[in-house]
Parts: C-alpha cells; structure tokens; sequence
C-alpha cells in the first residue's frame, strides 16, 4: 500500500503512527503542500483524492481510502492488534470523543488551507494569524486537559495507547511548532512524554520522514 503524506501535516502524522504501531509496511509517497503552488492541486493527486488533502491511503488494488480517521480505523480492522479502541461501548465513544475533538474542531481550523485563505483572502496579518491559531488551540487543550485530567496515565486512557494518543501527539507537536505555552496542560505533555518513548512514535514524527525540510 501506498501513504500519501507530508512530512508536517499532523494528519498524515497520525496515519503514520497507527502504520509504525500496527508494523504494517507501506510506501511513503510525499505530497508537499507548499511547493509548486501545493502538489495536493495538481491533476493527478486531485483524481486519486478530490478533496486535495493528505493523508490518503492507496491499497494494492488501487482503492483509496482519504481521511486520517477512516484510515486508522481501517487499519486497527485489517491488523486488530494492537487494538486502538478499547471493546467496552462507554470507554470506546469516550476515545472516540478525544480524537474527534482534535480532528473535528481543532485541526480543521488550523489547517494550511485554512490559514492560507485568511491571510491571502482576508488579508489577516501574520500576528492575526498566530491569534486564530493560538485561540483554537487554547480552547480545544482546555476542554481536553479537564477530561483526561481524571483518568489515570501514563496514555490519555491508561497503560494502552489508544486512537486518543494518536491524535493528541501531532497537535502537540503542532502547538509546539507555533509557540503556543503548554504549562496549563500537564496532563497532555505528559501523554506526550510517554508516547514520545516508544519506537513507534518515534518512527512516525515529522523530522524523521524523507520528505522532511
């Protein structure tokens, strides 16, 4: 199978950990988002993944599979183990919950497009940016730190990474790209920190790609 993925977007960052976690081998196809006025435009991506994003996930047999979400779920059925959603219905909606929270409402705000349009389009100013940015992430950590804060560690749903960490490690990372103070979330650098510690995670992070800049 192929992963067409860029070395910094968090959401092919998060495909990229359920393949290291799951051993699944793949062949990294880099689309980059910037260069050539975005390669995610040009004609032949855009019939491969009309919504002009990555991740998208191409099978041998030449289906794809586009959003992050719908891949990892695709993948924890192909290679149930390690699983990435707990069996209990309450505890699974629950991991479901912090995931679609980050990709939901906090990603797509921030998304290269997304900035790209109020800075081309509405003309906002690059510190205008930086407070769309930092606003929604601010909110979007709060809700999450107060959450996870009652659940014991060291992942965001105890001894198991789960779907949870998966999405919260790219945001972190994201944050962290653009300074963004993460003193008021313990809870969340501390997922990180552990998550961090294994190979996988390691495997999967954004400077350790081919593409990476």
């Amino acid at each position: 199978m192929k992963l067409y993925t860029y070395w910094r977007s968090t959401a092919a960052y998060r495909v990229r950990i359920a393949l290291a976690l799951k051993n699944i081998p793949y062949q990294s196809v880099p689309v980059h988002l910037v260069k050539d006025g975005g390669q995610q435009r040009n004609a032949a991506y855009t019939e491969k993944n009309p919504h002009q994003l990555v991740p998208l996930l191409e099978l041998d047999d030449g289906r794809c599979i586009a959003q992050s979400l719908a891949i990892i779920e695709y993948l924890d059925e192909l290679v149930p183990s390690p699983p990435l959603l707990p069996n209990e219905p309450v505890l699974r909606a629950q991991v479901r919950s912090i995931a679609l929270a980050i990709a939901c409402d906090i990603h797509p705000l921030n998304n290269l497009r997304v900035t790209q349009y109020l800075t081309s389009t509405l003309h906002a100013s690059e510190d205008a940016k930086k407070d769309w940015y930092a606003h929604w992430i601010t909110l979007g950590f709060t809700a999450i730190e107060k959450t996870l804060s009652t659940i014991p560690g060291p992942f965001a749903f105890g001894s198991h990474v789960s779907l949870a960490d998966i999405c919260i490690v790219p945001q972190v990372y994201n944050a962290q790209r653009f300074s963004i103070p993460l003193d008021r979330y313990p809870r969340l650098r501390a997922i990180n920190e552990a998550c961090a510690s294994l190979q996988s995670f390691q495997d999967a992070r954004p400077e350790a790609q081919s593409d990476a800049m």
